[in-house]
């Protein structure tokens, strides 16, 4: 008996043993951290855990931005867009460089950054930036295989100056024109002097139909809503040779800033990539100036300077991009130029709206009312892309009662009349 109980512990024993070394079957796999790309000082982002299936092996998208990924502004949005689509798209993953530009980067094209990010495993990579054009176009040629996106170009319009037809290119942008309206409209409802300032960045037939438009947004507001006279209005703008300050390259946006607000312009809007128009206005608020300032390109760009703040016309590039990577994952992607317009249910709709205006803290209630009013007739069918107008030099530009096709408001060639700033 004593060695049936010696034999039954000995049994037992092994037992745990073999339990011991055996793999646990209930033990959920060790969450993997997004690899972060050697090129770039990527923060690392926690995925929300996906509801579907996760397909076995990752999908790599890679990002080459132009400024840095958290600048509150044009690289901020297109970062952000990246996580939405992480976020949404199970097995997708971000890797990206920023500060691509001559300065933060020199020596180095974005075609061979384009590279390093494929090495990574990028399948689709995006050029965020018209300064990309070229180098773009270069990669793209070399690299059948992957799909690629230039924001805000135009080498795969068909009816475009620049046509390329590559069949892996791509084009995405979209119709800030209508957001840059609404925040002439803002600035033209706000202003006490009547002088709204524009700080641009360098002269091109983006910036220039980009300019216009807040000039068009802000005369239809000044003279349909105030009753006043359109030629009461002053409207200037200043470039500064690039989309964010290059420290002796461009001029300096804060000064840029400074001269318009010590000058009785008491409204800047900005078109470049930061937030000096904000960060300026704020500080001349403190010292008793009553004086705005409207942010470009990202939503959060008021939260640097809330109390000045007339609102923001931003980009959301997420819609477009969640549609290019899933098309792209599952084989059906072609290439085609994109100009996306706002939902013009829900212009602020995270999930379907490419371009929004977030309203400021600052923009007061008459104001927000008409704004709300202008915007619904946008919405309407409004057009303020029709003749009669006229551009700076004082030729015609269209015909009393024409509408402008999107050819003549992509490549418009100069300003228009009435307003005060370089064309070329």
């Amino acid at each position: 008996m004593r060695h049936l109980m010696k034999f039954i512990s000995l049994l037992a024993l092994l037992g745990i043993l073999l339990a011991a070394c055996a793999p646990a079957a209930t033990e959920a796999p060790a969450a993997t951290e997004a690899p972060v790309a050697t090129v770039a000082s990527a923060a690392a982002t926690e995925v929300p855990a996906a509801t579907a299936a996760v397909p076995a092996e990752k999908f790599i998208f890679g990002m080459l931005l132009v400024g840095p990924y958290n600048d509150h502004g044009w690289s901020q949005a297109h970062y952000d867009a990246g996580l939405y689509v992480q976020d949404k798209l199970p097995g997708s993953e971000m890797i990206y460089v920023d500060k691509v530009n001559p300065a933060d980067r020199p020596g180095s094209t974005p075609a061979q950054l384009a590279e390093d990010l494929v090495s990574k495993g990028a399948k689709v990579i995006i050029f965020n930036s018209d300064d990309m054009k070229d180098s773009a176009i270069e990669f793209t040629q070399n690299h059948p295989e992957i799909t690629v996106i230039h924001a805000s170009g135009d080498s795969a319009w068909a009816d475009g100056k620049d046509f390329k037809n590559l069949p892996n290119m791509g084009n995405i942008m979209g119709r800030m024109e209508f957001g840059k309206m609404m925040a002439g409209c803002a600035a033209a409802l706000q202003t006490q002097t009547g002088q709204i300032g524009y700080l641009g960045p360098l002269i091109n037939d983006e910036t220039r139909r980009l300019a216009s438009s807040v000039y068009l947004g802000a005369k239809y507001c000044w003279t349909n809503y105030l009753g006043k006279n359109a030629a009461d209005l002053k409207f200037k703008v200043t470039w500064i040779g690039f989309w964010f300050n290059i420290p002796g390259v461009t001029s300096d946006p804060t000064q840029v800033a400074n001269d318009f607000f010590n000058s009785g312009y008491d409204v800047v809007i900005s078109g470049i990539d930061t937030t000096e128009a904000v960060t300026e206005a704020k500080r001349f608020a403190a010292d008793g100036k009553q004086v705005y300032a409207i942010p470009y390109d990202y939503i959060g760009a008021c939260e640097e300077g809330a109390e000045i703040c007339l609102g923001v016309p931003y980009f959301n590039w997420g819609p477009a991009y969640l549609a290019t990577m899933t098309a792209a994952q599952d084989g059906t992607w072609q290439a085609a130029w994109s100009w996306n317009s706002p939902d013009w249910t829900d212009i602020n709709n995270p999930d379907t709206s490419a371009v929004g205006f977030q309203k400021g803290a600052a923009l007061s209630a008459d104001a927000s009312a008409n704004l709300d009013k202008f915007i619904t007739e946008l919405a309407g069918g409004l057009t303020l892309w029709k003749g009669p107008l006229t551009l700076q030099d004082g030729s015609a530009y269209l015909a009393d009662g024409e509408v402008a096709t999107d050819l003549q408001i992509w490549y418009l060639p100069q300003l228009l009349e009435g307003m005060d700033g370089a064309s070329q």
